[in-house]
């Protein structure tokens, strides 16, 4: 899993930050006008990134609750049987260019498996795209059950990138990868999972609270007796 960190901003966003810089300067250095139309957009450019990279440490609530895994809108809450979980529920999270593109596991637990499919790409808005589009499902084993993130390519997202492996250890909001430009992140939650959150509602990654589900708040309880002195949020 991916520690390191420059900056409030991802790692993987500085190269087209720095491109769109080194551009704009240099169009703005040949002093033509048209050179210098340019050289403002690429320094726009390079801006929209900073933005779009965003990555800064957010307080994690203790919670026991599932957290959002993306930032965005909520586009749909349904009930599924396949699309590579089985038999829950799933909520479809919409990530325009203007929300956050990082991914946080919205849950502590182990990561099982991960499986990538190519595919095409599609708006995320569109119905189809969490079928056809190209994804990677990031698996987590919980002690409620299997929970599912899956990071799914746009129109314009064509690059998933995930920093978490097989048998990798996460706690709830770690950092667990990012898409570039305009996505959808996909949650599978178990059956008995009480969703929260309604179609519409703008959500946070490792902040928003998704869900919660019957027996996770049975052993916060147990875990709550045991140690009353538990720490109430972490900076991630």
């Amino acid at each position: 899993m991916r520690k390191f960190r420059l900056s409030p901003v991802a790692y993987d966003g500085w190269k087209f930050i720095i491109v769109g810089l080194f551009l704009g300067g240099l169009f703005l250095f040949l002093g033509a006008w048209f050179a210098k139309v340019v050289g403002v957009l690429c320094l726009l450019f390079a801006g929209f990134c900073v933005m779009f990279f965003r990555d800064a440490d957010r307080q994690i609530p203790d919670t026991d609750g599932i957290l959002s895994p993306g930032d965005g809108t909520v586009m749909e809450i349904s009930t599924v049987d396949g699309e590579g979980y089985g038999r829950g529920k799933v909520v479809r999270i919409f990530l325009s260019i203007f929300d956050g593109h990082i991914q946080r596991a919205p849950v502590s637990g182990t990561v099982t498996a991960l499986r990538y499919m190519p595919g095409i790409f599609l708006d995320a808005r569109d119905p189809r795209a969490s079928f056809a589009n190209e994804s990677n499902a990031v698996d987590f084993e919980t002690s409620w059950g299997k929970i599912t993130v899956k990071q799914i390519a746009g129109l314009i997202a064509r690059r998933i990138v995930c920093w978490v492996r097989r048998d990798d250890f996460v706690n709830a909001g770690d950092r667990i990868g990012l898409i570039r430009f305009g996505s959808q992140v996909d949650l599978y939650v178990p059956m008995e999972t009480e969703i929260l959150v309604k179609e519409g509602d703008k959500v946070l990654a490792g902040l928003s609270i998704i869900g919660r589900h019957p027996l996770a708040a049975k052993l916060a309880g147990s875990d709550a007796s045991s140690a009353p002195d538990a720490q109430k949020g972490e900076k991630k």
